[in-house]
């Protein structure tokens, strides 16, 4: 099994795309914790996980509030209690936040998906480094998604901060590096999960003509399978994936069960990372605007 002993933390797993995270993370032998706001839910999620677990492995689960300091930081302490250590930080909590334009929406809910997109996540790491630097080995994963990549008229407050989170995530791998903690963020896909339905509850008014659209036809499509994103997670909380850091990877698009081969290719270069693209020839003469 690829992931046999580890233990895992995983934010955002009542549901949807962080529930597949810990359904494969304890195929694979892990023992993980999970979290969410919903208790109900999360009962719920870990017996689902729970019936899905191989021989040996542990699942936990625990209510908290990423946006919150004192929430955070009792799930560690929990989690480290109750799984007898932590290997693997899953930062899959996250929201939309609100829809629409800046200049029309409310700026208070817009500050909230701060405080859980980036500040949440940043903290979560944060409360789990003590124990990594401790142990000297650990694997951090964090979510982005199309938000860091491009923009996303309408839906500031995400796109701001996925690409916040993909750039810290850069920053904490090389302030890590010498404690052979590995941290990488994950764009699993275009997914069907609650955020696609909040896409689609808003309507085109809100989120714009040319999103709306592209949602309905991803709802009827099916999307990317959860499994896809869910499989490059467990690659990156595994041995194979070690020295891969400080990297943006698509679970789609890119050639992630070869990495291990081209570890030190990846080392050497800046691909799959947030950089400008600049022309060979600084120069160039671009011509006359037509």
């Amino acid at each position: 099994m690829k992931l046999s002993g580890k233990r895992a933390l995983i934010t955002g797993a009542s549901e949807g795309f962080g529930l597949s995270v810990a359904q494969a993370y304890v195929r694979e032998g892990a023992s993980v914790m999970i979290c969410a706001r919903s208790a109900g839910k999360l009962a719920e999620a870990a017996k689902s996980v729970a019936a899905v677990a191989s021989g040996g492995t542990k699942v936990a689960h625990r209510t908290a509030d990423i946006g919150s300091v004192a929430d955070v930081d009792a799930l560690v302490r929990d989690t480290i209690s109750e799984l007898g250590g932590l290997d693997i930080l899953i930062a899959n909590a996250g929201v939309y936040g609100p829809k629409g334009g800046i200049d029309d929406v409310d700026f208070d809910a817009w500050r909230q998906a701060v405080e859980v997109n980036l500040i949440g996540t940043v903290y979560c790491c944060r409360a789990v480094i003590p124990e990594f630097k401790r142990q000297k080995h650990g694997k951090i994963v964090l979510l982005s998604g199309g938000g860091a990549t491009k923009p996303m008229p309408n839906l500031s407050a995400y796109a701001a901060t996925k690409a916040a989170v993909v750039r810290f995530g850069e920053t904490l791998a090389e302030e890590l590096s010498a404690f052979n903690v590995d941290v990488n963020s994950v764009a699993p896909g275009a997914l069907n999960t609650r955020l696609l339905d909040e896409v689609l509850a808003a309507g085109p008014e809100k989120v714009g003509k040319q999103f709306y659209d592209a949602s309905v036809k991803q709802k009827n499509s099916g999307g990317t399978p959860l499994e896809k994103g869910a499989g490059l997670c467990v690659f990156l909380g595994s041995a194979a994936s070690n020295g891969i850091t400080g990297r943006l990877i698509s679970a789609v698009w890119d050639p992630w069960e070869r990495f291990p081969e081209l570890a030190p290719q990846l080392a050497k270069s800046e691909i799959y990372t947030l950089r400008r693209i600049v022309p060979k020839d600084r120069n160039l003469d671009w011509g006359e605007p037509k």
